[in-house]
This record gives structure tokens, sequence and C-alpha cells, in this order.
């Protein structure tokens, strides 16, 4: 499929879900408020970041007995709306899920990997939207930090914090906890 192909009015999340199955593998789109955002390629520390990230949330999981959760690596994405489909670098789905599918219905944890630019503020409102999202966590590779968001328990409050390396983060719920070095052992 050729750039030119690229549908130009809104989508719904539906039509997205159904056109993005004929793409050429590597091409990659999240679906923002009805229009198509072509994701980046991605650097060597990213995709190693990634991958650390990934092993260790299925660690803490394992740890912590939550056979009810489930890591998920980018590919898994997450339905904000009617109109718009979010694909973060990893996420924790807890409850029942469809092997075959491509959704996560309920995230709890989501995770993104800075790639030098600065994170969207945006994403961070879409996931927040979701009742299921406890956690937002964006992490910077080249400076061993972490930007933890978690919702806390006032109605509406996101608290912040910023961790590096030596610290560990409480993922509760699902009821883990996580050292910030295991993100960054790639």
């Amino acid at each position: 499929m050729k750039n030119d192909a690229l549908p130009t009015a809104p989508m719904s999340v539906d039509d997205f879900l159904v056109w993005s199955q004929r793409l050429p593998e590597g091409e990659r789109y999240e679906l923002v408020d009805g229009r198509l955002a072509r994701m980046q390629s991605e650097r060597i520390i990213h995709a190693e970041t990634k991958f650390a990230v990934v092993v260790a949330l299925k660690a803490a999981l394992k740890r912590a007995g939550k056979s009810d959760c489930q890591a998920f690596v980018d590919g898994v994405s997450v339905r904000i709306d009617a109109t718009t489909l979010r694909e973060p670098d990893a996420l924790i789905h807890c409850g029942p899920y469809d092997p075959n599918g491509i959704v996560a219905e309920n995230p709890v944890v989501i995770v993104e990997v800075a790639s030098g630019q600065s994170p969207d503020l945006k994403k961070t409102l879409d996931y927040f939207s979701l009742e299921s999202v406890q956690h937002y966590l964006i992490l910077f590779p080249g400076e061993g930090r972490v930007l933890h968001q978690h919702r806390s328990a006032a109605p509406d409050e996101i608290t912040t914090r910023i961790v590096g390396r030596d610290a560990t983060i409480d993922l509760s719920p699902p009821g883990i906890s996580v050292s910030v070095e295991a993100f960054f052992a790639g």
C-alpha cells in the first residue's frame, strides 16, 4: 500500500481496525480524533527499552501471582473513544481478553518510551479518560528516569512524580512493584 492510498476522510476506530489489517508489515498508525497518525521508526535504544519493560512487567506480575493480568508490548492497541485508538509501547491488561484480538479492553498500566521529543500531553489526557487506566509511565532511556503519573484517591486527580534508576515504582492496582533499573536493562 502506498502512502498516496491513505484515507484522508475521518475514520471511526472500527473502520480503522479493518483498514489497518491490510497495511504492509512494519507500517503502523494510530488513530487520533478520526485522523491517521503515522508511527515513526524506532531507534535501537527505544526497542531495547520496550523489551526490558515488558520483561520486567511480566516478571513482576508473576512474582505477585497476578495471573489475571498480562503485559503486552506494542502492537496491542487501546481504544480511547469512537475515533481515537492509541498504541502504547507496553501495557498491562487485567481481566479476560481475546488472544486473537488487537485491542486491550481493560488497560491498567500504560508505558511509553520517550523518543527524544517531548511527551504528548494529549496522550496523557486520552489514557486517563479511561477509568481502567491507573498508571501512565513515560520512560526516558537516555536519562534513566521515569515520569510516573497515577490516578489518586481523589476523583479526577492525577499525581505525577519523577523517579530515577534507584527507585522502585508501586503499580497498585494491579498490585505489583517494579525496579526502575529493570526498565533500562537492555
